[in-house]
């Protein structure tokens, strides 16, 4: 069999309008002669109001009743599908995870689809049916409903392209594609016509929304090639695929920037074995990510000043934690606010000399003062000033010719 997935995000199934949308994309598809096994999320807002009526019952919901709860979302925007295309005379029907079974393992809210079984959905296709598939939800092995975390529809997607051998793996949302910086920051950012797993776990993981990076690993697994492209126009997406179907013409591929995050200076810590991990241990253990991490030893080898980033919404947290961790010692503690990490990604930066110097001289030449450095093997970061976001990803834009 020609089996496509095709998967819609909120956005996409928002309004009865857009659901109509929907079901014409999904008869293209049949004219095509494809078996189409179709993934949805929630209406858009729907499971945000979901989780606002969890914390209105109570500040401790259950997690098990949680995931009975959101998932719900889901069979909504499946039944409003499938009897859409009903009504256009195609055969249809929404399927719950718990109806394949879809089984999940790990703990309610943040699952991981372990199995899927294949016998009902594959009958289901060769009868001529469309099956519209609950996204971002499973039943685990105790036979409770359980939700598989951020971008949980994606997952659902992509796991279900590999278990039947799909030949394409299509999400649909309300962007043309992946852009090589934010649209909404640059007007000059251009849509990427093909983009690494690699590239795309990068910038998904530093910034950009179209995907969460737990989808793109899963994909990259799993060796699913994904097309991202929008359901309100009928344009060439994004794929995204492994690095040997891609010939490489530019070095960087894409810019990322962050807009939460806020810097940590401890001054003067003993510099000691293990002072470090002393540190990051309370913070990992309050779940709280730590980034972007300088440290700086002093000229006489005793103290050194640590410097690194967390996300914005943890810093009174970790404020607190770090002031009651009695173990280590330093002089004073700073904190900044408004920074933001701007990011160059491109696997041709492995073989391309002088990158390094080009990002930071376009950004001296733009008076942009460097406060932290880190890098992989195919990613420069740098935390810059917030109110110079713009400005740096115009010069790096250009310096490294994305607007062409």
């Amino acid at each position: 069999m020609k089996i496509v997935v095709l998967k819609f995000g909120g956005t996409s199934v928002g309004t009865i309008d857009k659901i109509k949308k929907v079901a014409k994309i999904i008869r293209e598809y049949k004219k095509k002669k494809f078996k189409i096994i179709v993934v949805s999320s929630a209406m858009s807002g729907v499971t945000n109001s979901l989780i606002k009526k969890s914390n209105y019952i109570s500040e401790n919901f259950s997690d098990s009743e949680y995931d009975v709860l959101v998932s719900s979302g889901e069979q909504v925007a499946c039944s409003l599908i499938a009897a859409r295309l009903i009504h256009m005379g195609i055969r249809s029907r929404s399927w719950l995870s718990w109806q394949i079974p879809i089984t999940t393992i790990g703990p309610h809210k943040n699952s991981k689809i372990d199995q899927i079984n294949k016998i009902k959905i594959t009958k289901y296709l060769k009868e001529g049916g469309i099956p519209v598939v609950a996204g971002f939800q499973g039943i685990n092995y105790n036979e409770r409903v359980s939700t598989i975390g951020r971008g949980g529809s994606d997952a659902t997607a992509i796991m279900l392209a590999r278990f039947f051998k799909a030949e394409r793996c299509i999400i649909y949302t309300d962007v043309e594609g992946v852009y090589t910086t934010d649209p909404n920051k640059l007007n000059k950012a251009k849509k990427i016509k093909v983009i690494s797993y690699e590239e795309m776990l990068e910038m998904s993981s530093l910034g950009a929304k179209v995907m969460q990076p737990v989808s793109i690993q899963d994909a990259r697994l799993n060796r699913i090639n994904i097309e991202v492209k929008s359901s309100f126009v009928n344009k060439p997406g994004t794929l995204i695929t492994k690095k040997s179907n891609i010939g490489y013409n530019k070095i960087i591929t894409g810019i990322s920037s962050t807009q939460n995050d806020s810097k940590v200076t401890l001054v003067g810590v003993k510099d000691k074995p293990g002072v470090a991990a002393s540190i990051f241990k309370p913070l990992s253990e309050n779940s709280i990510n730590v980034d972007m991490v300088v440290q700086n030893i002093s000229a006489n080898g005793k103290e050194t000043d640590l410097t690194f980033t967390v996300k914005t919404e943890d810093l009174n947290k970790t404020k607190k934690i770090i002031k009651n961790n009695r173990i280590i010692n330093f002089r004073k503690i700073l904190f900044e606010k408004e920074v933001s990490k701007i990011s160059i990604i491109g696997v041709g930066m492995v073989t391309t000399p002088g990158v390094t110097f080009r990002m930071f001289q376009a950004l001296a030449n733009k008076k942009i003062n460097i406060q932290v450095i880190s890098t992989s093997e195919i990613k420069i970061s740098v935390l810059v000033d917030k109110k110079n976001v713009n400005k740096a990803l115009t010069a790096l834009h250009r310096e490294f010719k994305l607007d062409k």
